[in-house]
């Protein structure tokens, strides 16, 4: 098994962030030993605006911080994730895992392909 967050880019359209921003969609996901894949939770994401075009300084790098950022616990404790939290969405999935074994499994970032489009080098080598 492993955890980990998908990050894709909010197209303009359904974005709430205001002009010259761009907006993230993060979600949680676990894949189990069999190969399935299982959304855990879709209710996170952020926005990053900048003096000009955010995409100018962002990095897969600096993205993936700040997806680890933003699926952080939100009280301050000793784990990196919130695991009980987790292993009970894994529970709704008829998935039985601890948070103690959850600690134990990788936890990987993913980028979409609209984001790591948009991070490529441009033609004008920007």
């Amino acid at each position: 098994m492993r955890l980990g967050a998908w990050c894709d880019l909010v197209p303009d359209e359904l974005s709430t962030a205001s002009p010259g921003s761009v907006s993230f969609d993060v979600h949680e996901f676990a894949v189990l030993a069999d190969g399935r894949r299982l959304v855990l939770h879709r209710e996170r994401g952020f926005s990053l605006s900048g003096p000009s075009d955010p995409w100018a300084f962002l990095t897969a790098a600096s993205i993936e911080a700040d997806v680890r950022t933003t699926v952080l616990p939100d009280e301050d404790g000793p784990d990196e994730h919130p695991y009980a939290w987790l292993a009970g969405l894994l529970h709704a999935h008829g998935v039985t895992a601890s948070a103690q074994q959850l600690r134990a499994v990788p936890y990987v970032v993913e980028l979409s392909d609209r984001v790591r489009q948009r991070l490529a080098p441009r033609a004008d080598g920007a």
